[in-house]
């Protein structure tokens, strides 16, 4: 009996798409102002507060409810 070996076929090399900074910048502001709106509403409280007093707390006091973060 004859050994027959499947052909050998070449493997294309994937590569990940380059990150092209002009047309994602958009996407890294927005990135970064939905991380400063999540601290703002859900962590200025306590240790981690950067803004001293309750002001921030009572501006976005229905929006901690709303999002299901604790505040009483």
């Amino acid at each position: 009996m004859q050994d027959v070996a499947a052909p050998q076929t070449a493997i294309p090399a994937i590569h990940p798409p380059k990150i092209e900074l002009g047309r994602n910048w958009p996407f890294a502001i927005f990135a970064f102002a939905f991380l400063a709106l999540i601290y703002m509403v859900g962590a200025d409280e306590g240790a981690a507060s950067v803004i001293p007093g309750t002001i921030v707390h009572e501006f976005v006091h229905d929006g901690r409810h709303l999002l299901g973060f604790p505040c009483h």
